[in-house]
């Protein structure tokens, strides 16, 4: 069985495309979008707008009655070590690390790991 790893990327948050073709060759590289999904038994994420391709559906009747099918466009999982996460301040992509905190929650002290962005030391 495969070790599930923890992964750094969360539904949410605001990636950009550090690999693949550029963007003047029609690829994405360079593009920001939202993560959708994060599918981590595959290290895939789902990005708002990115990897987009066409999908032909079959035509049937659903419930209401009308007919469903034809061409759409839909996103395609991306794997996970092509995207970065952008720091908020710069608005560039930075790596992600980690900062612990104890707060004190109901009279009980807790150690709470905050996620930052490497390059500007802001929380994300």
């Amino acid at each position: 069985m495969a070790q599930k790893t923890k992964l750094k990327i969360k539904k949410g948050d605001l990636v950009q495309v550090i690999t693949g073709a550029k963007q003047e060759r029609g690829g994405d590289r360079g593009k920001q979008g939202k993560v959708l999904k994060v599918f981590p038994e595959s290290n895939r994420v789902l990005v708002e707008g990115i990897n987009r391709i066409t999908k032909h559906t079959k035509a049937g009747q659903s419930q209401g009655g009308t007919t469903t099918g034809g061409i759409q466009v839909v996103e395609a999982p991306v794997h996970i070590s092509n995207v970065a996460v952008v720091d908020p301040e710069t608005k560039k992509p930075t790596r992600v690390g980690y900062r612990t905190e104890t707060v004190e929650r109901d009279g009980r002290e807790r150690v709470v790991r905050i996620r930052i962005a490497k390059s500007s030391g802001k929380d994300l």
